[in-house]
């Protein structure tokens, strides 16, 4: 072994070895940005260079407080201004765009994209664009005296230009590319001309930055020791002093260069700290003359933001404090960009050709286009901006529109998955029930509701995440219907018994307790036609499947015992399920990537089959809940599955090869409000009396907008007849609703 030896220096640790470059260790304690006391969904921070007011921006993720906040870098817990745009993860900064500082933020409610100008905060509403999905990381670049912006999420990549036009600002598509993943930290290094991506592991890639129309070619740059939560860099007086800070749950690594770590930060003051897309601001200010990082942070007492002085890091490092560093002057030089021989809309190429921004077309790039043709549903009125016809909206006006009829009373902030429940007398179907998870909170457990949307009862559990419904089970000598989640909070299944007026009650046995080192997530249930056996399925995050049989012990008390371990999918996170008893089988929601079938027999052994996967031109991500519409036959009626980051629902048809039907979206009706980032979905085609004669279709709803003008800090349900889904005018000729059976009886 070589030698080594310790030495303290400044408040940091040194591990020198001889012919290894030194990794320092530095703990420093951080300074609570937002008040300890307002907790706030938080993911990701931006910084506003100014010499009279600097800036730390933050998202809120929250319901009824979703949008951004701003704080004094020197003014720690006094929050200037905080503007409700809607529940929101990501807000970057950009400088000198029509000579206006600005932020961009997108909403997750409606997927807009705003910019706001600095510091005053005022919104720029010219600029407003709507860019559907489900995004995770945005990252601002400046080429050439113009101003760009990327936006990541699943699976893919789109960048924007923001630029003057008309004395106010426009938004406006580069390019849209693929992305093997989903991001979920980036930054930009000035130094090296390459933009660096992450996902929620350890690997940390990179790409060229080049003023391009074309895919970037993404390269594995190195692997980080733990998982990454976010990027930054601090752009240093040299190339080889620019920096990345690396953020992890817990703690910060430092490299020098784009791969030699240098550092370990050690952050204290609070306990069991999580932290996650940091920010730099390097000028400097009263308080911290060597500049400040800032991050977004969840720890025991607090969750909101926070971050630390930069000095004791740079001193460690041996790095000079860059404090005349002004992004203002960054980005300005070079003749590249998009020129006037392409209208402004597209770059030149050497030879005098345009190579056009994604929306547009022709020899000087001067037509408008837009995706599809608008799928043939609305026309192109701006650059990949289609207005649709009446009855369609979505992404290019490719999704059927449908209002809902009514929507369940708002209970609880955390809501996530319904089930149907189908009143056993069929003279009085109107009395089936619709059954809620809220998975979080002090409301955690189950809402009971008419079909009329008005609440029958809430009971308690421990954090429930989906729900479904057994029916005709045989308990202690009698049939029994019962509702089954797994619940999150001590990883266990929980049962329910529903009584005869579909209330919940407690039932014996009710709670079991899953495998060690197993986080329960979803779960969905399963009774064997060849065997008559009853099975209930269970997931975690990972995408491990614990399959176990129900059965009722010599005591009388329900029980249950693993018959199977498997894992769904390829790996990604997985929630949403369910099964079609008469085939056999179980269909699956992978998050970021697929819909999967497998057989729903413990003892078989065959691989599943993705049935569509994210990124075919369908199926958006996150892919969330699942359910199946019955119909006359086993090789009849629908799979439903709700895809969130666009807001949408696909149908495809029950029988192999499960072909695709059509995507729907839900909105306002001008009583109830519009569907927006969904999650769970149930629906049967059982006729549910004079409102759903044709069944019903229920959806979780993130955003419950107030009529008044906000939105809830309480979840909702939508309801909506299936007849106006499988119905709907531009569905009819189809016939859909001819294989949905009326008269299905889950008892039967």
């Amino acid at each position: 072994m070589r030698p080594s030896f310790l030495t303290a220096f400044g408040g940091a640790l040194f591990l020198l070895s001889r012919g290894v470059t030194a990794v320092v260790s530095v703990s420093t304690n951080i300074t609570l940005i937002s008040n300890r006391n307002q907790a706030i969904e938080s993911d990701w921070t931006a910084t506003y260079y100014s010499s009279r007011s600097p800036l730390i921006l933050g998202n809120n993720g929250g319901a009824s407080t979703g949008g951004f906040h701003a704080w004094g870098i020197d003014h720690p817990n006094t929050e200037i201004k905080h503007l409700t745009t809607g529940r929101t993860k990501l807000v970057t900064t950009a400088y000198g765009v029509g000579g206006k500082d600005v932020a961009v933020t997108i909403a997750m409610t409606d997927s807009i994209l705003r910019t706001f100008e600095l510091p005053s905060l005022r919104e720029v509403k010219a600029a407003r664009r709507k860019e559907l999905g489900d995004w995770s990381a945005l990252c601002s670049w400046k080429a050439s005296g113009n101003q760009y912006f990327f936006l990541f999420g699943k699976q893919q990549g789109v960048q924007f230009l923001l630029r003057e036009n008309k004395k106010t600002l426009e938004l406006i598509k580069v390019r849209s590319f693929p992305v093997p993943f989903e991001a979920s930290a980036c930054a930009i290094s000035e130094a090296y001309s390459v933009l660096y991506l992450s996902s929620e592991s350890k690997d940390v890639y990179t790409f060229d930055l080049t003023e391009s129309t074309h895919a970037p070619v993404l390269k594995k740059s190195f692997e980080a020791d733990e998982d990454v939560t976010g990027l930054a860099v601090y752009y240093g007086n040299a190339k080889d002093e620019e920096l990345l800070f690396v953020t992890h749950e817990a703690e910060i690594s430092v490299y020098r260069g784009r791969a030699n770590k240098t550092a370990t930060i050690a952050l204290g003051g609070y306990e069991d700290v999580e932290i996650q897309g940091p920010a730099i601001y390097q000028a400097p200010t009263r308080q911290y003359p060597s500049g400040f990082l800032t991050f977004a942070l969840e720890a025991d007492d607090t969750a909101g933001f926070g971050g630390i002085s930069l000095e004791p890091v740079l001193r460690a490092v041996q790095t000079r404090a860059n404090t005349r560093y002004d992004p203002r002057k960054s980005g300005n030089n070079g003749s590249g960009g998009a020129c006037r021989q392409c209208s402004n809309n597209g770059y030149c190429s050497a030879s005098g050709s345009c190579t056009c921004f994604l929306g547009f077309s022709g020899s000087k790039c001067q037509q408008h286009t837009c995706s599809n043709n608008c799928s043939g549903h609305g026309r192109c009125v701006g650059p990949d901006i289609c207005q649709c016809n009446p009855g369609w909206g979505g992404l290019h006006c490719s999704f059927v529109v449908v209002t809902p009829e009514f929507e369940t009373a708002a209970y609880g902030d955390d809501g996530d998955d319904p089930a149907i429940w189908i009143h056993p007398n069929k003279a009085t179907p109107e009395l089936s029930r619709i059954i809620t998870t809220v998975k979080a909170g002090d409301a955690a457990g189950f809402g009971v509701f008419d079909l009329g949307g008005n609440m029958v009862q809430t009971i308690s559990a421990g954090e429930p995440n989906n729900v479904d419904v057994i029916y005709g089970f045989d308990f202690q000598g009698r049939k029994v219907d019962l509702v089954v989640a797994a619940c999150r909070e001590d990883d266990t299944i929980c049962l329910f018994e529903v009584a005869a007026n579909g209330t919940l009650l407690n039932i014996q046995g009710g709670s079991h307790p899953v495998v060690d080192d197993f986080s329960v997530y979803g779960s969905c249930v399963y009774r064997s036609r060849r065997t008559g056996k009853q099975y209930i399925f269970v997931n975690e995050k990972s995408a491990r499947y614990l399959q176990y049989e129900l059965s009722v012990d010599a005591a009388g008390t329900l029980t249950v015992t693993l018959v199977r371990d498997f894992t769904g999918g390829s790996g990604g996170q997985v929630e949403g399920c369910v099964t079609d008893e008469d085939n056999g089988v179980i269909f699956i929601g992978e998050e970021p990537s697929a819909l999967w079938k497998y057989p729903a027999e413990p003892d078989s052994t065959e691989p599943g089959v993705a049935i569509a996967r994210v990124g075919d031109g369908r199926l958006h991500a996150d892919v969330e809940g699942v359910t199946l519409v019955e119909g006359p036959s086993a090789q009849k009626g629908f799979i439903m599955v709700s895809t969130q980051g666009v807001s949408g629902y696909n149908i495809y048809r029950r029988a192999a090869p499960h072909e695709f039907v059509a995507t729907f979206t839900i909105e306002g009706s001008g009583v109830v409000d519009s569907v927006s980032n969904t999650d769970g979905i149930a629906a049967v085609g059982t006729a549910l009396g004079p409102r759903y004669p044709h069944g019903l279709l229920v959806v979780h709803d993130d955003a419950n907008e107030l009529a008044g003008g906000g939105t809830s800090a309480e979840a909702s349900f939508k309801l909506i007849s299936l007849a106006k889904v499988l119905g709907a005018e531009g569905l009819k000729e189809l016939d859909l609703l001819a294989d949905v059976d009326a008269a299905w009886d889950p008892r039967a």
